[in-house]
């Protein structure tokens, strides 16, 4: 049996404590669009800008391509979150555009998010109207 409380005050701590982080950990599950556009706000706070190229767009991505360094990079950015800011036909953005990247790792990369967009479309409608 134990003789020192200590001891016994130190588990319960220890218990009550991992139990706590066991159900803060299980109640703070982020979505995978808020990771995503957490993602997106990340990159764009990189601010490393290159010229790239929209090969293909619907209403739910963005295919792009661009060259970093020499290195050919083909990626695709999922815009069902960013609709209200892009025309009503995807068709628009295809063409030039500016593609902003992570340095360290070039592959991540956006063409759009909430408060940039590197996309050279005509200023048509957008998704939501005028």
């Amino acid at each position: 049996m134990l003789q020192n409380p200590f001891v016994l005050v130190s588990i319960a701590a220890a218990s009550v404590g991992g139990l706590a982080l066991i159900v803060w950990l299980c109640l703070r599950r982020i979505t995978p669009e808020e990771r995503e556009r957490r993602r997106r706000l990340w990159v764009n706070r990189r601010l490393r800008t290159w010229e790239g190229f929209v090969t293909d767009a619907n209403e739910e991505t963005i295919q792009y391509t661009y060259d970093v360094q020499g290195a050919e990079y083909f990626a695709s950015q999922d815009i069902r979150t960013l609709r209200a800011l892009l025309p009503r036909d995807p068709a628009w953005i295809i063409g030039p555009v500016s593609v902003k990247y992570e340095p360290s790792n070039p592959a991540n990369s956006i063409v759009i998010c909430e408060g940039w967009s590197g996309l050279k479309y005509s200023n048509e409608e957008t998704a939501e109207g005028n």
